[in-house]
């Protein structure tokens, strides 16, 4: 038996990339699976090639009508909701003086606020003693130029966790946060369209190299599972020691 066996999850922006590593790996590990995302037909794509165990739906995260239908399909198709991944992120790079105010908003839009309507949505029907894991990053403790928008969304998102877990415990409903380091995503390779991933990322890191979906979707199962059953409102660094310290 898997550690997600007779778990029903539900993954946001999961048609592609480190989202779709993870509808893998929990399906892997025994969960059904509902997961959203805007892009469609990648999205239909992969519940074609998964099966009967997951089921995708549109959804825009910044959009309360979608929500509600997202948890709707969850409980008609397999009964309940006993985990949320609130992973669907965008990301923009210009400097706060170049950055246009509209594209600061989206991005908090999609990235906080969307995960703030996913927890206010799920959370009342989610079953007692289920889990909620919020995937942040690096850029939620550090900050590098060009990434206001993204870091402000990140930052942002380890508060709530902590909020979440405080008001949420009494149900038994843990509340975790992990922060992915440089991950070998389309996102990614998007903003830097050179990146090779057999190359090391940073030379300096201790695990000098990128790393791979996987490898955060491991870190999601383990909160997500009883295996974590004492832990709420941590922060999980998935990002080859990249915050060690400054590498000289």
């Amino acid at each position: 038996m898997g550690q997600m066996e007779g778990k029903v999850a539900l993954i946001t922006g999961a048609a592609r990339g480190m989202g779709e590593e993870h509808v893998r790996q929990f399906l892997d590990e025994g969960a059904r699976v509902v997961f959203g995302d805007v892009l469609d037909e990648k999205g239909q794509a992969l519940a074609a090639e998964l099966g009967p165990d997951t089921y995708f739906v549109h959804h825009d995260v910044t959009s309360e009508d979608d929500w509600r239908g997202v948890v709707d399909s969850a409980i008609s198709l397999f009964g309940k909701v006993d985990i949320l991944v609130n992973n669907a992120g965008i990301n923009k790079f210009a400097t706060i003086a170049e950055q246009d105010p509209n594209e600061f908003r989206r991005i908090l839009d999609v990235n906080l606020f969307g995960y703030w309507l996913g927890i206010r949505t799920v959370a009342p029907k989610m079953s007692d003693g289920g889990a909620i894991v919020n995937i942040s990053s690096i850029e939620g403790y550090a900050g590098a130029a060009g990434l206001a928008a993204y870091a402000a969304s990140k930052f942002g998102i380890r508060g709530l966790t902590k909020v979440a877990a405080r008001e949420l415990g009494p149900r038994n409903i843990r509340v975790n946060s992990v922060h992915p380091g440089g991950i070998v995503t389309p996102m990614n390779t998007e903003i830097a369209p050179d990146l090779d991933p057999d190359v090391p990322f940073v030379p300096t890191l201790p695990i000098a190299r990128w790393g791979r979906p996987v490898e955060v979707s491991r870190a999601v199962i383990f909160l997500a599972s009883d295996d974590a059953s004492y832990c709420s409102g941590t922060e999980m660094l998935v990002d080859g020691g990249l915050l060690t310290g400054p590498g000289y």
